[in-house]
């Protein structure tokens, strides 16, 4: 293991360490960082972007971690390639099932789901939690959907948005949040890391999203 993989191993740590949805949380924080949509970061960035979740790397560290990911000698670090090598690692069988519950919800094929669509199809019986008897079913429901339906996202991921609510205006609809293919799987790759063995989590995720 290089100085890099340590300094992720040690990132990857301090997230989890925060539940299922820390990965999550850590990624949606700097997608809505980036405001002008470039996808990149400095070390500077990083750096005080972690600090501001509480998270901490050196200056060395964060250097590091922006040349590893530095594609176009820009000195920024691609965010989108970042955030995948940060999650747990998956075996085949666990990103297959994942990306197959997003597929059956994502009806249009254009990568992105509505939150409302998760509420009517998610089923948390399987959940390692309510099978320790930790939640209830309606628990983990709820504590699913709100890492995704949050004022935070401002109704938008990535670059769509919906339009204000508003009573007059046939072509204004209100803001349903949204949730895309990415987000998806950074919230299940915390999940994964919880999950003993690739049988139990594609059970759960078969239960889940009845696949």
């Amino acid at each position: 293991m290089d100085a890099v993989d340590a300094t992720m191993e040690k990132l990857r740590a301090q997230c989890l360490s925060r539940g299922a949805s820390g990965i999550q949380g850590l990624a949606k924080f700097f997608r809505r960082l980036d405001r002008d949509g470039s996808r990149s970061l400095d070390a500077g960035e990083l750096q005080r972007g972690l600090a501001e979740l509480g998270l901490a790397l050196d200056t060395a560290e964060a250097e590091g971690v922006c040349r590893r990911w530095d594609r176009d000698g820009s000195g920024t670090l691609d965010l989108e390639e970042f955030l995948r090598a940060l999650r747990p690692p998956m075996s085949q069988a666990r990103e297959a099932v994942i990306t197959a519950a997003f597929a059956k919800l994502d009806r249009s094929g254009d990568g992105v789901v509505m939150v409302d669509d998760l509420r009517g199809v998610y089923g948390g019986r399987a959940h390692p939690k309510v099978r320790s008897g930790q939640w209830t079913e309606e628990e983990v429901l709820r504590r699913f959907l709100d890492n995704f339906d949050s004022s935070e996202k401002d109704g938008q991921v990535g670059a769509r948005r919906t339009a204000p609510a508003q009573t007059t205006g046939p072509l204004l609809r209100p803001v349903c949040p949204q949730v895309t293919l990415a987000e998806f799987q950074d919230y299940y790759s915390g999940v994964s890391a919880s999950v003993d063995t690739d049988e139990e989590f594609v059970a759960m995720m078969t239960s889940a999203w009845r696949l």
